[in-house]
């Protein structure tokens, strides 16, 4: 393994200024959201339970609902008194030696301390023959025996799954206080630019970065409010889509235009503001730009599909991912199935995918247009800019994808 010298622009130096640009964005408010529409949020406040659960003593079973102090060790028949199924309203108490039928869910009556289940008795007609005795309590759900009033069901920060919404529910919860999503519009830039689906014509591609951002922020809890396609490089008219789309949004985040050539439309619309654009250590992904536009922070990414993906990963997902209550992508080191270069000063960002034995093969080559091998993989190579020979059998940090 050989090694060379760091420049002065690095990756981490850059995600600190993402991050110091974001952090306002990433204070989100709360808002009050129906049950039904919780799922993926995260609470904004502990939640207590307002009742008891169960709200009420009942059957685990169905069977017959006994005082344990009429049974004797071997059989004991008993008359059957009636009948008690899930439903609403109160049973009559239970006179000793006496039973009723009783169904899972149903309030246990007054007087009765446990359930035998049906299928330890026989039943001739109106009555029922007990095989052996209970302890008081069998089979019986006591009010509160899961959770009291006043205790809490979930605590803040919790991101609700279906488990989650379930015990809210139980409990009479119809709404819950959440952490606002972080709002978002997408901006992708170019004249070659078509959307999926339609026809093009010679020199035109298909906008891959407009689907790709807009997929990756709501894996990652945020809300797309918005996504524009500037499609004729023209400064003003992004300049107008900008302006439009600062009204409802936390963030902007845009691909293309922000390299040293002309039509460089984000960049002839931010460089006035005061936005900086330049190049840091990182392949794929090396322009990169930042600003703000009527109060709003943007973000921007170099238009080559996969530097827009990467970038997003590297830079703005690990912020999003924290406040949707996401777990941080998983980095684990691994081998390498064959040897690696990598240039000088740059910090990699090779595609992978993990094999058998915990080992990681480069898929693709390092080109940002190859989008087809950042498909196949699975994980990113994560190569410092120090580095510039790897061999087989080494080990490389890795991202999972």
């Amino acid at each position: 393994m050989s090694h060379t010298s760091a420049p002065d622009t690095t990756v981490d130096q850059h995600a600190a200024l993402v991050r110091s640009l974001l952090a306002r964005a990433m204070a989100t408010g709360t808002e009050r959201v129906a049950i039904a529409d919780a799922l993926a949020r995260v609470t904004a406040t502990a939640v207590v339970s307002p009742v008891d659960l169960p709200l009420f003593r009942n059957a685990q079973m169905d069977g017959f609902a006994v005082r344990a102090a009429d049974l004797r060790d071997g059989d004991t028949i008993l008359p059957i008194l009636g009948e008690v199924p899930a439903q609403r309203g109160t049973p009559e108490p239970l006179m000793p030696s006496t039973t009723v039928r009783i169904m899972t869910g149903a309030v246990v009556p007054e007087g009765a301390d446990a359930v035998v289940p049906v299928e330890d008795t026989t039943r001739e007609g109106s009555l029922v023959t007990i095989h052996r005795a209970r302890r008081a309590g069998e089979f019986v759900r006591e009010r509160g025996s899961d959770v009291l009033a006043g205790t809490q069901l979930l605590p803040s920060g919790q991101r609700l799954a279906s488990r989650h919404l379930a015990v809210l529910a139980a409990a009479g919860i119809g709404d819950v206080e959440v952490r606002s999503r972080v709002r978002v519009v997408v901006i992708t830039t170019g004249a070659e630019l078509v959307d999926p689906g339609q026809p093009v014509d010679a020199g035109q591609i298909y906008d891959a970065n407009g689907v790709a951002l807009e997929a990756a922020l709501r894996a990652c809890g945020a809300e797309v409010v918005a996504s524009i396609r500037n499609s004729n490089d023209d400064a003003d008219q992004l300049h107008d889509a900008m302006l439009s789309a600062a009204t409802g949004a936390d963030v902007i985040l845009t691909s293309g235009g922000i390299s040293m050539g002309d039509h460089e439309v984000v960049r002839d619309v931010l460089t006035p503001l005061g936005g900086r654009i330049g190049h840091i250590a990182m392949q794929p992904g090396g322009p990169q730009a930042t600003g703000s536009f009527e109060g709003v922070p943007v973000i921007s990414f170099p238009g080559n599909p996969v530097s827009t993906q990467i970038s997003f990963e590297v830079f703005v997902a690990p912020l999003l991912r924290r406040v949707a209550g996401l777990p941080a992508a998983t980095r684990a080191p691994r081998t390498l199935v064959a040897d690696v270069t990598s240039i000088a000063g740059k910090r990699q960002f090779l595609r992978g995918r993990t094999v058998e034995g915990g080992r990681v093969e480069v898929v693709a080559g390092p080109g940002s247009h190859l989008v087809a091998g950042l498909a196949a993989s699975d994980v990113l190579i994560d190569i410092p800019e120090t580095t510039t020979d790897l061999k087989a059998g080494d080990t490389v940090e890795t991202i999972e994808l």
